[in-house]
């Protein structure tokens, strides 16, 4: 690719008079306004669809927290969701001095320090709820923004940084501006205590979460006096337990102001008219002085700090150590350094020489910079009968070779291509420019300085980093050893007991109805002719597709060979071993090695009946890749060792894999949704993988190219690609073989069981429902948003908003892929274990009888309605959107169906799609947990009991 232009920062004034700033050579043609109040908007135009991707990204996170209240900046984040004044209540004139009485209960209550009166105070706090919750509308800012077609609904709170995300259709851009004008006004703390439940249980879910539990500790090890490592998002059990009502609102006043925090609009949106309304709406807010931050520095790390965590899952080792803030020198070094080992073209020193030596399971390097300070990691994971150290030494190793400059100069250039390669793919979407703008707020740093970034790093020598490994690198590091054992550092936040609120489901505020009153100009829904937009021809007897990308000259190209594991168990280890394997001509290393040169990367997906080989990169560099790739398959030298070592790391995976909650969960549920005769247990054994030959391997993979498959091309120049891949194309041969079919049986109401040593438990109920019909499709869509799914849904609002009773819970009702098969419908419960039967009532009780709720359900009518209508289909979504419709036996735009069902669509319809499809199946329960925490009285109601191991559950 070509030197990276320079990026220079000018003012301009638009017709309106409003000063911008924007940066020469920007292709993305950002402005940034800066109002008068001192309030940052970035705004870009991106014309894929009639939407606008929103962030409100606030400076301010955890780091911010008090020393005496940490979890704050995260807490508020959930309570800005609750509403205002005007926003979420029937009568604020009432509900205020309830809330107030509240918050005076919490003071006292953090005060006192007898168990006992803390606990009457507490009983006094849900009390006086009680009576504050008849004024309180659950959930009316996520109304009032789904009412808008919004998608994409969230927040997150890090560091330094708290940021607010909706994706909206564009004629909603007002009536947006108007209600997040509002939810930025003024916080209330409503509905306080049954979030606060729900917080303790994010709590607990994350000490099941084993990427947390080694995350803490690593960076407590790394900043023993700075915020990144003293203070946690989630905050401190006791300080979770004696909350302040006091301090958030001091928080809000304090940092949710207009000079400490930013809109960010990318989409297709009209500068000057978004600038005019963003500063209508927002621009009375008053700037206010933020104020002064004491800066915490570290002392220079110069020794070796080992930690260690224990928790059922797999061991693992993280060495880390500290690196200089975000775009600093330093940092771009560290950033070079991690790629160095371990890249996405797998070609860096831990890449070839542990993963694809197959020394170790799994081992990666990266590098996370943060506002203040910043990490290099590095992580393994050992193989059977390696020690922890051991697994260790080959890091360092590594490190060592960096030191000594053992690598390939080539390398630093093809890693900042790839960096190139990413931004690009990255910018053409609304979402990906949103993200990287809101980054550059958070860091403080101007849009001209991100877009130098990539420049800087083209600066990088291999001498500048080889002296930076010998200065950096030192005994100067944090080891967190990841054994597995119980967990003692385990800290469970109790649930205090709270009396279930009833919640105004018909009640709307007058600010809702405003909003609702308001109306805009209508999108029409834009429906797709893929026999005119996907162009086609056929090569040496292929079919080979094409869509025109517009946005850049970064290609794809897919062979799709439609079939899959179900019809060849064995393929997708003949592409795991493919990876493992060189050419007569070049070694398996020179292959990534040769790929990365040329800023391509490849793939090989396999599913149960499609197997698709990629490759994506620059389309200058796409011939040189695609004939690499057909040397590859067509001459891969079978090497029975390499086979075998890659045997004893698929058989010591599966081990890993059976001690992951997440994995045990996977497996488990697959085994209640379709018994012992499933794809998930069908695998391939240990006796088999060891009779099998790596030629058998390599002759499947050659054959693949004398088999029947069919070609897309994401490009520019299709005449020129239909003339190079010809040399790809072979005269077919090989016949499809048959394809497997396996059972797929009904419910017998079992509740199958699984231990796991975990402070929560999760439960899945799945049904077989009918086989997929497309008329239903809009009534499903239309219940998953009602009922099932979403903020706003029933089953939110009933099981954690009113209830308190899980952290996650969800109804989805999901339809075939193929046409012939059965849809299912899932049920889901993540919850403490002392909450679990009362949510399993909870939930029993939703799943009989229907809650008919008019206004909510014609809420989320109109939000499928918008976000149809707002939807467009662009890109590679093009070609494989229609391959999946033609499974289900149709070749058009089946959004026009749906759109047209949607629009005539009743509450009774629903409830009778519900009542016919849904309320009479039978389902069988997967549940993980602890098994003498569990209620089994409760569990019993849902069926018969069986308890299975992971051998069962996994199939090996």
């Amino acid at each position: 690719m070509t030197n990276t232009q320079a990026f220079r920062t000018v003012k301009a004034t638009d017709s309106l008079g409003y000063t911008y700033e924007t940066v020469e050579n920007d292709k993305n043609g950002v402005r940034i306004y800066t109002l008068e109040n001192g309030l940052k908007v970035y705004l870009a135009q991106n014309t894929d669809a009639p939407k606008i991707q929103t962030y409100i990204p606030v400076r301010t996170g955890s780091n911010n927290d008090p020393a005496d209240n940490t979890g704050l900046a995260h807490y508020l984040e959930h309570m800005m969701f609750k509403g205002t004044s005007r926003l979420g209540t029937t009568n604020w004139a009432k509900e205020k001095p309830l809330l107030d009485e509240i918050s005076n209960l919490y003071e006292q209550h953090k005060a006192e320090q007898n168990p006992e009166k803390k606990k009457e105070i507490y009983r006094k706090i849900d009390d006086i709820s009680q009576e504050a919750a008849k004024y309180a509308i659950a959930n009316e800012y996520d109304k009032a923004i789904s009412s808008l077609g919004a998608s994409g609904t969230n927040a997150h709170t890090w560091l330094d940084e708290t940021v607010y995300k909706n994706n909206i259709p564009n004629n909603e851009l007002e009536k947006w501006l108007k209600i997040e004008r509002e939810r930025f006004s003024e916080v209330v703390l409503r509905l306080f205590h049954t979030e606060l439940e729900s917080v303790y249980e994010e709590f607990n879910r994350a000490q099941d979460n084993d990427m947390r539990l080694v995350h803490y500790e690593l960076m407590d090890a790394l900043f023993p006096k700075h915020p990144n490592g003293q203070q946690t998002t989630i905050g401190k059990p006791d300080h979770l337990k004696n909350p302040s009502m006091v301090a958030i609102h001091s928080y809000f006043n304090t940092y949710y102001v207009p000079n400490n925090y930013a809109l960010v609009l990318v989409g297709d949106l009209d500068f000057e008219n978004t600038i005019q309304l963003v500063d209508q709406y927002f621009g009375t807010f008053k700037f206010k002085e933020l104020p002064a931050k004491t800066s915490v520095t570290e002392e220079p790390m110069t020794e070796i700090v080992e930690r260690t965590v224990k928790s059922a899952s797999a061991t693992r080792m993280q060495l880390a150590w500290r690196t200089d803030s975000y775009g600093t020198p330093n940092a771009r070094l560290a950033e070079i350094t991690a790629n160095l080992l371990s890249n996405s073209g797998e070609s860096g020193l831990i890449d070839l020489n542990i993963n694809q030596s197959q020394k170790a399971l799994r081992a990666m390097a990266y590098a996370s910079a943060f506002k203040n300070y910043g990490s290099f990691s590095m992580v393994v994971i050992p193989k059977s009968g390696q020690t922890l150290d051991e697994a260790k030494n080959l890091l360092l190793e590594q490190i060592e070779n960096i030191k000594k400059g053992n690598f390939e100069e080539w390398l630093i250039p093809a890693i900042v291509n790839d960096m190139k390669i990413h931004r690009m793919k990255s910018f053409e979407t609304a979402d990906g420019l949103a993200t990287a703008l809101y980054g550059a707020y958070i860091h403080d740093r101007s849009w001209a300085e991100e877009l130098n970034e990539i420049a800087a790093f083209e600066k990088i020598s291999k001498a500048d980093v080889v002296e930076f490994a010998n200065e950096f690198f030192k005994d100067n590091y944090v080891v967190i050893r990841k054994e597995k054992g119980e967990n003692d550092k385990l800290v469970r936040v109790e649930n205090p007991g709270i009396t279930p609120i009833k919640l105004n489901k018909e009640s709307q505020s007058p600010f809702l109805q405003s909003i609702l009153d308001q109306k805009s100009d209508e999108i029409q829904p834009e429906f797709v002719d893929y026999q005119k937009v996907i162009k086609t021809e056929w090569v040496s007897g292929k079919k080979v597709s094409f869509v025109t990308n517009s946005y850049n000259d970064v290609a794809q190209v897919f062979f799709i060979y439609l079939f899959g594991t179900d019809h060849d168990r064995e393929l997708s280890l003949a592409t795991q071993v493919l990876h493992y394997l060189g050419t007569d001509e070049l070694s398996a290393e020179d292959l990534k090695r040769e790929l990365f040169k040329l800023g391509i990367t490849n793939d090989f997906r396999i599913l149960q009946d499609q197997l698709t080989i990629s490759l994506a990169g620059l389309e200058e560099n796409m011939p040189a890749a695609i004939s690499l790739l057909k040397h590859w398959m067509q001459n891969a030298q079978p090497d029975q060792q390499v086979y075998e070592e890659n045997v004893q790391t698929i058989l010591e995976s599966r081990e890993v894999a059976k001690k992951d909650k997440g994995r045990i969960m996977t497996a488990l549920t697959n085994y209640a949704k379709y018994g012992r005769e499933s794809r998930f247990r069908d695998v391939l054994s240990e006796e088999r993988l060891k009779q099998i030959k790596s030629a058998d391997m390599t002759q499947k993979i050659q054959d693949l190219l004398l088999m029947p498959y069919q070609i897309f091309f994401y490009g520019n120049d299709f005449e020129k690609f239909q003339k190079y891949v010809e040399v790809f194309i072979e005269e077919e041969t090989i016949e499809i073989p048959p394809r497997k079919v396996y059972p797929e049986p009904a419910a017998e109401g079992i509740v199958y069981f699984t231990p796991y040593d975990m402070v929560q438990t999760e439960m899945s109920r799945v049904a077989k429902a009918g086989n997929v019909n497309l008329k239903n499709m809009g009534k499903i869509n239309v219940f998953n948003e009602y009922f099932g799914r979403g903020l706003s849904s029933i089953v939110f609002q009933e099981i954690r908003e009113s209830k308190s009773l899980a952290y996650s819970a969800y109804v989805y009702y999901a339809p075939a892929s193929e046409i012939g098969r059965p849809d299912y419908v899932t049920t889901y419960i993540g919850t403490q274990v002392d909450k679990l039967a009362q949510a399993i009532d909870s939930m029993d009780e939703l799943m009989t009888v229907f809650p008919e709720v008019p206004a909510q359900f014609e809420n989320a009518r109109t939000a499928a309605l918008k976000q149809i209508a707002a939807g467009r289909i662009n890109r590679t979504t093009l070609f494989f959107n229609l391959l999946n419709l033609q499974k289900l036996g149709v070749d058009y735009d089946v959004r026009k169906d749906l759109y047209a069902e949607i629009s005539s669509l009743s509450l009774s319809d629903v409830a009778q799609f519900y009542n016919e499809h849904m309320r009479p199946l039978k389902f069988n329960t997967a549940l993980i947990g602890k098994k003498e925490n569990l209620d089994m009285a409760a569990l019993a109601k849902l069926g018969t009991l069986k308890e299975l191991s992971l051998q069962e559950i996994f199939g090996y």
